[in-house]
């Protein structure tokens, strides 16, 4: 996790957000030859990329619990069983009354002092911009470290409701701010991401040479679209999404198991991933994601010095049976590692007494899990095949890359438009069985908003936490409630965390 231990203190907070970078090509250079702003020359304007890099750095290094929190509470997806993390556990199961929890406040700070960082960002260029021979290039720039804000945003305001919208660097506004409602954050992300999409390249992230897998128009319009989602502006969404769609430039990855893996990093299907690497070199470098969280506690790997893992996330049973009933193999076998425990436990079901041959401990890769106290299933999408880590890099997941948005949300979000009454570039029947079809499912005609979410639920299960907020956007309280969780409204969002609520007007006012 990232080590901030208290709330963003403006000396502690400014010790590590003002940033500068050397190197302008390589993300994964991000944390070197770091200088502060006060040393800054801003009439070198061949300088003007840094406060960039730095948000894209402060971005990327994703504490570890930020993905997990976000993440475990629809019915996709289940907190490891036993272990150090009980309060982790009780989220997934709607039970929040320990607000000291350490997770909650760590993930409010991780996110907020990226927002800062990003806002940083956007001040430094606008000094530079006064001195640069291209003024347009600054206002990419500044375009792009909104999106990335409106990424940290959204996040935030779908986990507590009502929170901040700091438009500037000093962490101390937040003392005199007041909460934003949810629909007042969403369409301040719409409205954000209308202006900065004029600004930026029309490419896909993978096009770019100057930061390759940057955000471009379509990343902006993409936020556009989800913002508009949670607010049910569904023309607003048909829009946004269209746009995307019509440009000709996103494509399915048609190897969706390799999508998740080192063969899809930086893919034509990704509009924004949080990017890692290594050296290539045995016992070399390297940046990474805590992948562990999501790994096995025992396993036999192919490749045997391959490390293993903490197995706190899991899919849940309900998803796997959901997708056994579909005959889906290709994205049950991408999405879900079998253990010896969790195949017995399909199969105490006398409706799944026989199981397909893909159901299996063995993964198309040839690693093989077993059983462990925490967990029935692990995260295939979280998995790297032991295979694919460079020779004496051996922990999980290393040199792999996090997919934040991609394709075949953008289509499935179209199809949820249009059933929804909107107009659009394509129907709904198009949309959904494009992503069909990768899959090698047959394709359906008058789709319906059941259609939609069912496939969506299909393709984007243990992606950022996709289904439960479609299930809260239609009320459907009755699917979050299985395996002995019982889910209310009263439950929608999690609790501030309580060192920010000792310290903080604003929440005190809001709670």
């Amino acid at each position: 996790m990232k080590s901030i231990h208290k709330y963003l203190s403006t000396a502690a907070f400014l010790g590590m957000m003002l940033l500068t970078i050397s190197c302008n090509d390589q993300l994964h250079e991000i944390a070197e030859n770091l200088t502060a702003t006060n040393a800054t020359d801003y009439t070198k304007t061949e300088d003007m990329i840094n406060p960039l890099l730095g948000a894209y750095g402060e971005f990327q290094n994703r504490g570890w619990e930020d993905y997990p929190l976000i993440s475990v509470r629809g019915d996709d997806v289940n907190a490891g069983g036993l272990g150090d993390q009980q309060e982790f556990a009780n989220s997934d199961r709607y039970n929040y009354a320990n607000t000291d929890y350490w997770m909650f406040n760590s993930v409010w700070q991780n996110l907020y002092n990226d927002v800062l960082a990003a806002n940083s960002a956007i001040e430094q260029i606008e000094l530079y911009k006064e001195f640069a021979p291209n003024p347009a290039l600054a206002d990419q720039y500044m375009a792009e470290a909104k999106v990335l804000r409106a990424f940290l945003l959204l996040q935030l305001s779908r986990t507590w409701g009502r929170v901040y919208i700091p438009v500037t660097s000093d962490p101390t506004d937040l003392f005199e701010m007041k909460v934003s409602t949810k629909d007042e954050v969403m369409q301040f992300i719409a409205d954000d991401m209308d202006a900065a999409a004029g600004q930026l390249p029309n490419l896909r992230p993978n096009q770019r040479d100057d930061i390759k897998g940057g955000v471009t128009r379509y990343t902006a319009l993409a936020m556009k679209a989800l913002a508009n989602l949670e607010l049910k502006n569904f023309q607003g969404v048909a829009d946004a999404t269209g746009a995307i769609i019509e440009s000709g430039l996103f494509h399915l990855e048609d190897d969706y198991y390799n999508l998740f893996k080192i063969p899809g990093k930086l893919n034509d299907e990704n509009l924004l991933e949080l990017q890692y690497w290594d050296s290539g070199v045995a016992g070399g470098t390297s940046l990474s994601y805590l992948f562990a969280f999501f790994g096995p506690e025992t396993w036999k790997p192919k490749v045997a010095t391959a490390g293993g893992g903490w197995g706190f996330f899991e899919p849940s049973l309900k998803y796997v049976k959901f997708m056994l009933d579909r005959n889906e193999e290709k994205r049950l076998v991408t999405t879900v590692i079998f253990t010896p425990r969790g195949i017995a436990k399909i199969q105490e079901d006398p409706k799944y007494a026989t199981l397909p041959s893909y159901v299996s401990v063995t993964t198309p890769s040839g690693d093989v899990f077993q059983d462990f106290a925490r967990e029935m299933f692990l995260s295939g999408k979280h998995y790297l095949p032991s295979d694919q880590l460079t020779a004496g890099i051996n922990d999980y997941g290393t040199n792999k890359n996090f997919i934040c948005l991609r394709y075949a949300e953008i289509l499935l979000m179209h199809a949820e438009a249009r059933v929804q009454g909107a107009s659009g570039s394509i129907s709904a029947d198009e949309a959904v069985n494009q992503v069909r079809d990768r899959a090698d499912l047959g394709h359906l005609s008058g789709v319906t908003l059941d259609d939609v979410l069912d496939e969506k639920y299909a393709e984007l299960a243990t992606e950022w936490g996709v289904r439960y907020f479609d299930m809260l956007r239609y009320q459907r309280y009755d699917e979050l409630s299985y395996d002995g969780r019982t889910f209310t409204a009263d439950k929608t969002f999690l609790p501030y965390p309580q060192i920010q609520v000792d310290q903080l007007p604003g929440l005190t006012e809001s709670n």
